[in-house]
């Protein structure tokens, strides 16, 4: 039986309050937003509704968005400690998922040495040496935010990052795009934390990792989770039905069940 969620906060190290809920019984698994995301906005809040009954599913804000407040400066350390702040609320330890950038920064968490014994990584975002193309996305994007056009920055970061032409189109008229542009300075700290990420470390990781990639998605994304099955010690990947840079709650829960179930783990 699955419990009713309830909102709390938790403050974090530099005195930022993380806003979070908890849904279901069962061991703890937080789930990590991708860029603009929050409890309020993007695929979390249905797939923890899919994974309530055999988990208690922590989701959360992060810094900046939705009842999160935030503390400047930025830096990627302060996203790992709103983590440990919620690690700490959930007994100490827990398993996690996180989606694109939100996956990178378990990756910070994990070589900070956060108790996340596994994680489950969908299309985390690296900064492979051949795709670097020399521009700065995330000056760019701040500049834009600074003199208030948060819809261009929006607007700039997806497509920067490859987001099909169709799924672009008619955003600036649909109704969530007050909410993503009142989230819009984030994207400068999701593109701090992917462009940072200590890829020589990365073997140090030793925590079991599923990474998960879309059928849907173009071939730069499928390349992020192949270079991390190749470079942890302790890693699969698997492929799943979905479209571009994204996968359906009802497909993604059963396989994040499956490899965070104790009874399923080898």
């Amino acid at each position: 039986m699955t419990t009713r969620a309830t909102v709390e906060t938790r403050r974090s190290a530099d005195g930022t309050s993380i806003a979070f809920e908890r849904a279901g019984s069962g061991p703890p698994l937080i789930l990590v937003d991708a860029a603009l995301g929050f409890r309020g906005f993007g695929p979390m809040g249905p797939l923890a509704a899919e994974l309530a009954a055999t988990f208690t599913v922590i989701t959360y804000d992060r810094r900046g968005r939705g009842e999160s407040t935030d503390t400047p400066p930025f830096g990627v350390e302060r996203e790992v400690e709103d983590l440990q702040a919620l690690v700490e609320a959930a007994g100490g330890s827990a398993f996690a998922y996180g989606f694109s950038s939100g996956a990178v920064l378990l990756l910070h968490a994990a070589l900070a040495g956060l108790a996340l014994p596994r994680l489950a990584l969908l299309e985390p975002p690296l900064a492979l040496e051949d795709e670097l193309d020399g521009s700065d996305l995330g000056a760019e994007v701040g500049e834009l935010v600074a003199v208030g056009r948060r819809g261009d920055a929006v607007e700039h970061f997806n497509k920067s990052i490859g987001v099909p032409e169709e799924m672009l189109a008619g955003m600036r008229d649909a109704p969530f795009w007050p909410t993503l542009e009142q989230a819009a300075h984030t994207l400068v700290y999701d593109i701090t934390i992917t462009s940072s990420l200590p890829l020589d470390r990365a073997s140090e990781i030793t925590t079991p990792v599923l990474l998960l990639t879309s059928e849907g998605s173009d071939e730069r994304l499928p390349t992020w989770g192949r270079w991390l099955r190749d470079t942890l010690p302790n890693a699969s990947l698997r492929t799943l039905e979905g479209e571009w840079h994204g996968i359906a709650p009802e497909v993604l829960a059963p396989v994040l069940q499956e490899f965070f179930t104790p009874d399923n783990r080898v």
